[in-house]
């Protein structure tokens, strides 16, 4: 073939959707159009680019090797194409804009809230729309343009060398014993998580809080005998409260945890660690930006001690 390939930037989008998603269905579905008319664009792509993209796996399709090739460099472009799109609105719009948010559960009170009440102070141009989500599905948003920036666990986020995002650390949050209130520990000093080894831990049967307990615990030298399974912070400290077990609780979550004994472990110091996300190259955008600036300060300032969060300080 000779001349300039023809690059079609909608077309190559909808192919990095179909890689994301894994059947033209699903993404049909994500881009709001018909699986036929995504299985169109995606021919007449690879007619002008003069290879094949697709091969028949079965009854799905799968991505050929020349459409790996083409979405390695085709990145690059959608990358230069958000620092585009975001100088472009710095030009536009200055200090005003608005940014899509999607974070998971405990970060909404304990850091989104706070960050876009300084905004609103400092900034009254920025709005922030506020979305609850997964981690999984909060990446799938921001891959699809539905967010502009997403806060989850590291250990929820893609990795580093993803090409489609750019990470931003926010917090190390630590993580804090629950107790019932009349726990003959609950006003021990200096309690450690192996002083906890006899007793019924309460967490989620699976995933990775599930992970995180028994990792912490292992760490203190014993396994943790799990008596209940829940995931949701309101079904674990009504358990504790009603002196069913004790869990491990993030900091984030403790301003729920009104009606337990909530002690810090100085010496085990368990964590999680929680970051930002953006598209490559959007993190520019001023009002994105911004956002950023206020996240950093609400995980920097003191609004997550344990005095603070238990209405103590």
């Amino acid at each position: 073939m000779t001349g300039t390939t023809d690059w079609d930037i909608k077309k190559l989008r909808i192919l990095r959707t179909l890689a994301d998603r894994g059947t033209v269905t699903a993404t049909a579905e994500a881009l709001h159009l018909t699986p036929s008319a995504v299985s169109q664009q995606l021919t007449n792509l690879s007619r002008q680019l003069g290879v094949p993209l697709l091969e028949a796996q079965g009854r799905r399709v799968r991505l050929t090797g020349a459409a790996h090739l083409v979405l390695r460099h085709a990145e690059a472009v959608f990358a230069r194409l958000e620092r585009a799109d975001a100088e472009l609105a710095g030009y536009r719009a200055g200090e005003a804009g608005e940014v899509r948010v999607g974070a998971f559960s405990t970060a909404v009170p304990a850091l989104v809230v706070p960050a876009v009440a300084a905004l609103r102070r400092t900034h009254p141009g920025v709005e922030v729309r506020v979305r609850e989500t997964e981690a999984a599905e909060s990446y799938e948003l921001l891959s699809a343009g539905a967010v502009d920036l997403a806060v989850s666990l590291a250990a929820h986020a893609p990795t580093a060398r993803d090409p489609r995002f750019t990470r931003i650390p926010l917090l190390a949050d630590p993580l804090d014993v629950a107790l019932p209130p009349d726990h003959p520990l609950a006003a021990a000093p200096g309690l450690r998580l192996a002083d906890l080894s006899a007793e019924p831990w309460i967490y989620g049967g699976s995933g990775p809080w599930s992970e995180i307990t028994r990792t912490a615990c292992e760490a203190a030298g014993f396994v943790p005998e799990q008596a209940h399974s829940a995931a949701g912070w309101t079904a674990i400290l009504a358990l504790v409260e009603a002196g069913m077990g004790v869990a491990l609780i993030p900091r984030m979550a403790a301003v729920r945890a009104a009606g337990v004994a909530v002690r810090p472990l100085p010496h085990d110091r368990p964590t999680r660690h929680v970051v930002a996300a953006t598209r490559r190259g959007a993190d520019a955008a001023p009002a994105v930006a911004r956002v950023l600036d206020a996240l950093r300060t609400a995980a920097a300032g003191p609004g997550l001690t344990l005095d603070q969060v238990q209405g103590r300080g």
